[in-house]
């Protein structure tokens, strides 16, 4: 592959800024400094490294969408019995672990991968990996309601970064809000909402980043396309 999609990989920094690298001159192939943008890396034999430290990429990445439905644990144990989703990806051939956490009673898009650095890239809020969330609430939010929950409101002394919030539709029995976080607190969306006066009925996940899948039964998973992993590819990529 092309010396900067390595680099990519490796988690360094995005392809354009892995080329101002290059050509900066702080790149080595197999000892030897590359400037050129047009080197090409065997993944299995040759040895890259930037400021001299050595980057290493699994070759093996795979990652996974799950359709999470209530009811299950994001997590791969429960001492207590309770069900998980690891009873859900059986049938996965590697072992993969979640990305982030759904609540128990929340359903919809997990991210299963067998990359800890992706992982920790995808969670981590300084890269704005954006979530998006349908909520059903109790009643009608007003205006009032709608601007607290996407200027922010105070959860353990500390407020909430901006959030996407509109109103989607209404139902006999609550209002479905469209939420989009870039950050991911504890129950967040549950406790914004009860702050603002309307409880959560319901919560589903319907997108990660540029992941959405509407036709993946609860309950179900596959794997990524090659297209949808090469988008999570620029997320959290360093440039320093």
């Amino acid at each position: 592959m092309r010396l900067n999609r390595y680099m990519a990989q490796a988690g360094v920094a995005s392809r354009r800024h892995s080329e101002a690298m290059i050509v900066a001159g702080r790149v080595k192939l197999n000892g030897e400094t590359v400037v050129s943008l047009a080197t090409q890396v065997h993944p299995d034999s040759d040895v890259v490294t930037v400021d001299d430290r050595t980057l290493e990429v699994s070759a093996a990445r795979k990652c996974y969408l799950l359709n999470k439905p209530a009811g299950y644990l994001t997590t791969l144990n429960d001492p207590f019995g309770r069900p998980t989703v690891a009873s859900l990806i059986r049938d996965i051939p590697e072992r993969v672990f979640p990305v982030g956490r759904l609540d128990r009673d929340s359903e919809g898009l997990l991210l299963l991968t067998n990359d800890g650095a992706l992982s920790h890239r995808l969670m981590h809020p300084r890269f704005h990996f954006e979530k998006e969330y349908h909520v059903l609430v109790t009643g009608v939010p007003n205006e009032v309601a709608l601007r607290r929950l996407g200027e922010g409101v105070v959860l353990d002394g500390r407020t909430t970064a901006k959030a996407g919030v509109e109103s989607i539709r209404r139902t006999d029995s609550g209002t479905w809000l469209s939420i989009v976080l870039h950050e991911g607190r504890k129950r967040q969306i549950r406790r914004m909402c009860d702050i603002v006066g309307h409880p959560v009925m319901r919560l589903i996940r319907v997108r990660l980043g540029g992941l959405a899948d509407s036709d993946l039964p609860a309950g179900k998973w596959r794997g990524l396309t090659h297209g949808e992993i090469e988008e999570l590819e620029p997320v959290g990529r360093m440039t320093g």
